[in-house]
């Protein structure tokens, strides 16, 4: 999957005027992460803006989950920088 088509799909939880997963169009990473959504998105008041590398470091920045679930998916970033 293309951050394109992730953000597609996903369109309803992405904030307004942000770019979603086009920060890191790495598809083996976002068919994982389309795995993950399927949980995140049956959260309430749950919302994404961004999902990047930054300085080396994945960040993933949404609403509604847990530092723990935030984490888990900022280090699968890292496991493709």
């Amino acid at each position: 999957m293309t951050a394109k088509e992730f953000n597609e799909k996903y369109r309803k939880y992405l904030e307004d005027q942000h770019y979603g997963a086009e920060g890191f169009d790495v598809p083996e990473f976002l068919d994982w992460l389309d795995i993950k959504f399927q949980e995140f998105i049956k959260k309430d008041n749950f919302s994404y803006s961004q999902i990047k590398s930054k300085f080396e470091m994945g960040r993933f920045y949404c609403e509604g989950l847990t530092s723990e679930e935030i984490k888990e998916v900022e280090r699968k970033i890292e496991q493709f920088i």
